[in-house]
């Protein structure tokens, strides 16, 4: 039975309370079944008079690194089209004989391969999408790969760019495919989203350009840049969705990536190296790798956690960034959640 008043409403329920968000949606859940779950606060505070609900649309921003690009890059190292650990000048064209060719799909899984930290892509490459391709393959990169982790959006962009070039097919065609299908994921899309479905679309932060918050329009300005969908952000989904997703990762579902990746991809893979990185999953904030709590998170105030050796799931959803970018207050809210999430 899903509990209808615990301990995650009354956190939540104080957190929007005291201004941390609009609004969040929450789950949580086992193997077997969602064990909580709700909805508090408001969908847009300019509509007083409606309340966020569980099926709630969210810009899951970051999210969308592991949903759709780890993902999908999993189910080409099962079907051995990728082998992580092949230095990518050695098959893929695009990045032979540039800076990037030494790097493996491994490092950027690791967030070890040196790349620049910021996207910055419109002020170093320009609009066109072709052009933001070449340059981003073609940049310098900090240090040689294996040297030291720092998290970039740009190992998403690389790997989805990977992805596409071994299956000459768009990422958003690979990640419904290859994952959302197979794991009946029916509210999860890249965006803009059709009408039908912005009403129930949770905002994000005001837009100067458009005079208005963004609904259904992804926040993220270098995937609004590439057209809306990439492997950094764009995708739109639901915490039922999500919880899924999650599930998938537990007890997994034929016809997508195995069982085998999860558990490569949930294990520490960065040595000595701080901070310990599994394969885009990091180990949860205020956890240790042994405590077997891994998560990842986005920057419109989405996050998402698993334990396989627990068996247990979360995911908190959340349009934190319609009233602030400082992201301190839902930090310290999320690792309460996680606490009793995974006691």
């Amino acid at each position: 039975m899903v509990q209808r008043s615990d301990p995650f409403e009354r956190l939540l329920g104080d957190a929007v309370r005291a201004g941390v968000c609009p609004g969040m949606v929450w789950a949580v859940g086992d193997a077997r079944t969602t064990v909580s779950e709700g909805a508090v606060g408001l969908l847009d505070p300019a509509r007083p008079g409606e309340p966020m609900r569980h099926d709630t649309l969210f810009d899951v921003a970051s999210l969308t690194k592991i949903l759709a690009v780890w993902a999908v890059i999993g189910t080409l190292v099962d079907a051995g089209k990728l082998d992580p650990a092949a230095p990518l000048g050695s098959y893929w064209p695009e990045a032979a004989a540039r800076p990037l060719a030494r790097a493996t799909a491994h490092h950027l899984l690791t967030h070890t391969a040196g790349l620049p930290l910021r996207a910055n892509l419109r002020h170093l490459y320009g609009s066109d999408p072709q052009d933001v391709r070449d340059g981003v393959l073609a940049e310098q990169l900090r240090h040689r790969p294996g040297e030291a982790v720092a998290y970039t959006d740009r190992a998403a962009l690389i790997l989805g760019y990977l992805a596409e070039h071994l299956t000459r097919r768009p990422l958003p065609r690979l990640a419904e495919e290859r994952v959302w299908t197979p794991l009946a994921l029916v509210e999860t899309r890249y965006g803009p989203l059709p009408a039908a479905l912005k009403d129930r679309c949770a905002p994000t932060e005001y837009d100067e350009e458009t005079g208005t918050h963004l609904k259904g329009t992804v926040h993220d300005f270098s995937a609004r840049l590439l057209g809306g969908a990439c492997g950094i952000a764009g995708v739109f989904t639901t915490t039922a969705d999500v919880g899924r997703f999650l599930r998938h990762l537990l007890v997994p579902v034929p016809g997508t990536f195995s069982a085998d990746w999860t558990a490569d991809s949930l294990r520490v893979h960065t040595g000595e190296l701080d901070p310990p990185r599994g394969l885009f999953w990091h180990p949860a904030p205020g956890t240790e790798p042994p405590d077997d709590v891994w998560s990842h998170f986005g920057f419109t105030g989405t996050g998402m956690w698993v334990s396989p050796s627990r068996g247990r799931w979360a995911v908190l959803l959340t349009n934190r960034l319609h009233l602030t970018r400082d992201p301190g207050p839902l930090a310290r809210v999320r690792d309460v959640f996680r606490a009793l999430a995974f006691p």
